[in-house]
């Protein structure tokens, strides 16, 4: 039977103040981040999607607990760990009442930041294994697949994966590097790369987009998509695996209730092990399978799952991106100085991808992606809100490091 993997991304950023630096704020971190912003944002998304998903997956992993298992696998970032922590600790509880062995959780950077972008990569290894260390406090279980934040990836993010003992590495099965295969196979990093890699799991972008960008448009010439249609497709593909991997919200929030994504959802368990040839699955689990062939991504062919290009453009894809980029990379040094954990914990937080993300130009339907998900009026405000932070807070830095 072929192996399904149903993987979630579960993420909500701590958002900048809009309206500029608070310079009466009781704390460093409140200095730059709107909580009463993050709070409005994780409520509503929480009413939409967590509660209302997470139920319905629940209920399937109990329905489903014999011979025919119902798995499901979770990206969840620190900084909706964070959040929901503080708005809504039940949705951990949530997670933790799956039965064992029906849930599984994939590792990624510290607060969802673009750290294995970075020159030097040791603050993403940090990063990983602070993000691990979480999920297992959380949920008693420690990551044995990862992914990089947004499924960015190139050889060396491969590599210091395997260095750090995981067994597999989610990225995107991007036409310009797979040619003629199929993204249903484990691959591997090539010999040049690492004597020792670990296997590369690959995000089947169609299938897994039929559900997230086109369920409730009417223009989709297979528009109504069921449940049992959706199951029928699977069936028919052909490899060692199918990788679903979307981010959660699509249940509920990108596509709201009304759609009937939610009622989907809810029959998509039963309809996929009604088919004689399929079978959920942990990513632990198909991380296991042997590789067929390698998988090169060199680093100025750096892979991810956003936009057209399937690459590192959404978030460094204009002169704005890469200044802030650069300056956040600069800031690593005075800070790591400063040895001080609220300064430490601050920078990392504006490493955050979503912040460069919401300051893309791009236009047509990539631009309208990164401006449905922007909580600033256009790019350039964005830009400015950014650099006013950054400026002040290595000014901040530089003071506590002369003081």
């Amino acid at each position: 039977m072929l192996p399904v993997t149903l993987s979630f991304e579960v993420h909500q950023p701590h958002r900048l103040r809009v309206d500029g630096v608070k310079e009466d704020a009781d704390t460093l971190y409140d200095r730059y981040f709107d909580d009463e912003m993050n709070e409005h944002f994780f409520r509503d998304v929480a009413e939409n999607c967590y509660f209302p998903a997470t139920e319905r997956l629940l209920r399937a992993a109990r329905k489903f607990e014999d011979d025919r298992q119902f798995k499901v696998n979770f990206s969840i970032s620190s900084s909706w760990l964070q959040q929901a922590e503080k708005y809504h600790p039940e949705l951990i509880d949530m997670l933790n009442r799956f039965p064992e062995g029906t849930i599984d959780f994939i590792g990624q950077a510290h607060y969802h930041s673009l750290a294995g972008l970075f020159h030097d990569k040791e603050e993403f290894r940090w990063q990983v294994n602070q993000h691990s260390d979480l999920i297992e406090e959380k949920f008693g279980q420690r990551p044995q697949v990862m992914t990089n934040t947004e499924l960015i990836y190139h050889n060396e993010i491969g590599k210091i994966a395997a260095e750090e003992g995981f067994k597999g590495i989610f990225t995107e099965g991007v036409p310009r590097i797979l040619g003629w295969r199929s993204p249903n196979h484990a691959y591997e990093q090539p010999e040049f790369v690492t004597e020792d890699g670990t296997n590369i799991l690959l995000r089947n972008r169609k299938l897994t987009d039929d559900v997230g960008y086109r369920f409730s448009a009417e223009w989709w010439s297979e528009y109504p998509l069921t449940a049992e249609k959706y199951a029928a497709w699977l069936s028919e593909v052909e490899g060692d695996m199918l990788n679903l991997f979307m981010d959660y919200e699509t249940f509920g929030e990108h596509h709201w209730e009304g759609t009937g994504i939610l009622w989907f959802l809810e029959d998509l368990p039963e309809q996929v092990l009604k088919q004689d040839d399929l079978k959920f699955a942990t990513v632990s689990e198909v991380a296991e399978k042997d590789a067929v062939g390698k998988f090169d991504a060199f680093e100025y062919n750096t892979v991810s799952w956003a936009d057209q290009e399937m690459d590192a453009s959404a978030w460094l894809g204009n002169p704005m991106q890469k200044l802030l980029f650069e300056k956040m990379q600069e800031l690593e040094e005075k800070v790591k100085k400063l040895e001080d954990e609220a300064y430490l914990d601050v920078w990392r937080k504006f490493l955050t991808s979503d912040h460069l993300h919401h300051i893309a130009t791009k236009t047509y339907d990539d631009g309208s992606v990164h401006n449905y998900f922007s909580y600033f009026d256009h790019p350039h405000e964005g830009f400015a809100v950014i650099t006013e932070h950054l400026m002040d807070f290595q000014k901040q830095v530089e003071k506590e490091l002369n003081s």
